[in-house]
């Protein structure tokens, strides 16, 4: 499918991460990853109050709080949509780079839904955003649900702070949901409203958007990255490297438990040889990788795969759907020696 100008568009408005500062364990703010449905909200945090059933908390009351500081990865669930073939539906159009792994300060959810009754008797807790806008034909806010079970765990954050400072405009200041492993449509930003329902919320985002065969995409698949070797061409990205040894590194996660094995080919995946994983840093933040390559003059195609602990292993190619999502195919990288 061809990228027509809508979705070029959306990928001038929106940016991927770049593949090289895979080195950083934490990524700056303004590379990670960015995907804004609508528009940026205008909100004075001054008059913000956050609704949480018939309760109201200020940013001052949020942040007196209990305040919890985590490495979270977040992955947009499209990441990998422009790589699947046939057609498709249009969207914002990723390669491979809609990642980042940030450090996310707030206070846990799980005891204001106590607090406030809303776990008492509830299916399912939604939460609204402020930004507002058409999609699909249907104007709406965007919300998304998540069942009472994962609204409680105790890693859900209301998060006020990204990498030590306030959220940026773009990223959902001043709050925003941080639910570790999801996939980053979860992670409701300039939040403003939270609820609980008796019912299957229905909203335009959780039905129509973000399903695979009427199934939600929920918990993010396995995946592991490498920082390309050498330089590149400007236009298609293909590396050029010197001949001898060198370290390949990358980065990997998946949000069905721990990376425990990450291997890498040089040859398209005819053969694989294990990675060198780092210590974790995180329960839900990507886990380090290095290998020694020593490659002779020639022309290679690198790539790498990762293994959870719930034994998920990330697949040669993705599985197409028309929405595009949750395509965790191998990096494939180019390589002249």
């Amino acid at each position: 499918m061809s990228i027509g100008l809508d979705e070029l568009g959306l990928a001038a408005r929106n940016h991927g991460f770049p593949l090289e500062m895979l080195r950083e364990p934490v990524t700056p703010v303004g590379l990670h990853y960015l995907l804004i449905h609508f528009d940026i909200p205008a909100i004075d945090a001054a008059t913000w109050r956050l609704e949480v059933g018939e309760t109201s908390f200020t940013l001052a009351e949020l942040q007196a709080r209990e305040r919890v500081t985590a490495p979270v990865t977040l992955e947009c669930a499209g990441n990998g949509r422009a790589l699947l073939g046939g057609e498709r539906a249009a969207s914002q159009p990723w390669l491979i780079e809609a990642v980042g792994n940030a450090e996310w300060t707030g206070t846990p959810l799980a005891p204001i839904l106590e607090e406030t009754g809303l776990a008492d008797d509830a299916l399912e807790i939604v939460f609204t955003g402020a930004d507002r806008g058409v999609q699909g034909g249907v104007e709406h806010d965007y919300q998304r649900s998540l069942p009472l079970v994962e609204a409680l765990r105790d890693e859900v954050l209301l998060a006020y702070e990204m990498n030590g400072a306030a959220l940026p405009p773009q990223h959902g200041y001043p709050l925003r949901l941080v639910v570790p492993g999801w996939y980053g449509m979860t992670h409701v930003k300039w939040l403003r409203r939270i609820e609980a329902v008796q019912e299957p919320f229905g909203g335009w985002q959780q039905t129509d958007a973000y399903l695979i065969d009427d199934v939600p995409v929920t918990r993010m698949l396995p995946r592991a990255l490498m920082v390309p070797p050498g330089i590149p061409d400007f236009l298609t990205r293909e590396r050029f490297v010197d001949e001898g040894p060198r370290t390949l590194v990358g980065r990997a996660w998946s949000g069905y438990g721990e990376i425990v094995r990450v291997e890498v080919s040089d040859n398209g995946g005819t053969t694989w040889a294990d990675a060198t994983l780092e210590a974790p840093l995180g329960e839900h933040a990507w886990r380090g990788w290095s290998f020694e390559w020593s490659p002779a003059p020639g022309e290679y195609e690198l790539l790498c795969r990762a293994t959870d602990s719930a034994g998920n292993v990330q697949p040669l190619e993705g599985v197409w759907n028309h929405g595009g999502y949750s395509n965790n195919a191998v990096q494939r990288v180019r390589v002249k020696v």
